[in-house]
């Protein structure tokens, strides 16, 4: 059933069904590392028989075929951003969800403004998945400069605050001036049970045939924060060493000035854009190293997964994340940010010294069950609830639009 607006049929439709524990509210599933993070922890609630809605400002996004069908997807069809508010106020109103979990930066402001507005006794809880004083600093875009004050003004209205990595939370608590004990570290979801198994799914393209040479893979969206510009050079300079090609896998708004520094360091017999791909672990488990280039980060998921399915890892030591997750440089190499000499001597000396051990229990932090757990604990919901989910949601009415 999909309902164009809340008239009478959409309210009727939507309380027929029982209240959700969970609404996780997003701008889409546009492919970025933090909406996988969500759909991971929405699968995690589902595993404990919670009723989850999944509140898209626009419902579109590669991410879109990766949603569970007990999952109920509710389309506020908002033109713009801002335009999502009185819809989600319309939502809470009608639905009343007892928590509702936003994430990334424009999300969780809306969602405090959506709450006040309702009047709802509905839990915000806001996930940050950005170091926000960087990203103000680095990107000229007015609304971003914002952000920080943005958040100092608006966060304390919420009911819990998660950061997804210590320096997250450090940069939100200076910027706010909350407490740091207002603000909860929560590693993402990122480690599944079939991971391994889909890593090693078998990748078509033929740079992948035995006695190849070695890949050098990155993933990620193709925009200023990954500075590719600076991984596409230090690649040149691994061409002069040694045979190697480099793969890049995702989309963005830098796509068309990457190819063309490609082509500008004669590289394209070497380098490939490959786009989105919905099993970046195949690509991963059979690259020779993987490399994150960024000059900030929150986290830095891809790491975690390139760790767990045991490719060598090289990393910019930014802000923030990397170095977390890498324990300070003991389960992959950390780079100044920037320094295209380095990552290229790293590239080097990761294809000729591959073998890196890593602690299986240091990986336990980054697993579902893990982090869906401590993401109960602020929630507010109980651990274990024995729930008629399947009964009272039908999977057939699993998309509204409003």
């Amino acid at each position: 059933m999909i309902v164009n607006d809340f008239v009478s049929e959409a309210q009727q439709a939507l309380r027929a069904q029982a209240t959700p524990d969970v609404a996780i509210f997003l701008r889409g599933l546009y492919g970025g590392g933090a909406e996988k993070a969500m759909l991971n922890l929405a699968r995690g609630f589902i595993d404990r028989g919670l009723r989850v809605d999944l509140v898209l400002a626009r419902a579109e996004g590669p991410y879109l075929a990766q949603i569970q069908p007990e999952i109920r997807i509710v389309d506020l069809k908002a033109e713009w951003m801002p335009s999502s508010l009185p819809k989600l106020t319309q939502y809470l109103r009608q639905v009343r969800p007892t928590t509702l979990l936003a994430a990334l930066h424009y999300p969780c402001e809306i969602a405090l403004w959506a709450k006040r507005l309702a009047g709802v006794s509905t839990r915000v809880i806001v996930s940050e998945h950005n170091h926000l004083s960087l990203e103000a600093k680095r990107i000229p875009q007015r609304s971003v400069q914002m952000t920080p004050m943005a958040a100092r003004l608006f966060y304390p209205w919420a009911d819990g605050i998660v950061a997804v990595s210590q320096g997250v939370a450090d940069d939100l608590a200076q910027i706010t001036r909350l407490k740091s004990d207002r603000i909860r570290v929560i590693y993402n979801p990122i480690v599944l049970p079939e991971l391994l198994t889909l890593s090693q799914a078998p990748v078509a393209h033929p740079w992948f045939a035995p006695n190849e040479p070695p890949i050098v893979l990155a993933v990620g969206r193709l925009s200023p924060q990954k500075d590719f510009p600076t991984l596409i050079r230090a690649f040149a300079q691994v061409r002069q060493v040694q045979p190697a090609r480099l793969i890049i896998l995702g989309d963005g708004p830098e796509q068309k000035q990457l190819m063309a520094l490609v082509q500008e360091l004669n590289l394209t017999d070497d380098v490939a854009l490959l786009g989105f791909v919905q099993n970046p672990y195949a690509y991963m488990a059979k690259a020779a190293v993987f490399v994150l280039s960024s000059a900030w980060e929150g986290l830095g998921n891809v790491l975690v997964e390139a760790l767990a399915v045991g490719t060598p890892v090289i990393s910019t030591n930014c802000e923030s994340g990397p170095a977390e997750i890498l324990a300070q440089g003991k389960y992959g190499t950390l780079t100044p940010v920037g320094d295209g000499q380095a990552i290229a001597d790293a590239i080097v000396n990761a294809i000729s010294h591959p073998a890196r051990n890593i602690d299986p229990q240091w990986l336990k932090q980054f697993t579902l069950e893990t982090c869906t757990e401590q993401y109960l604990e602020v929630l507010g919901l109980p651990e274990h609830r024995v729930s008629n989910f399947f009964s009272d949601r039908p999977t057939s009415e699993q998309h509204h639009e409003i």
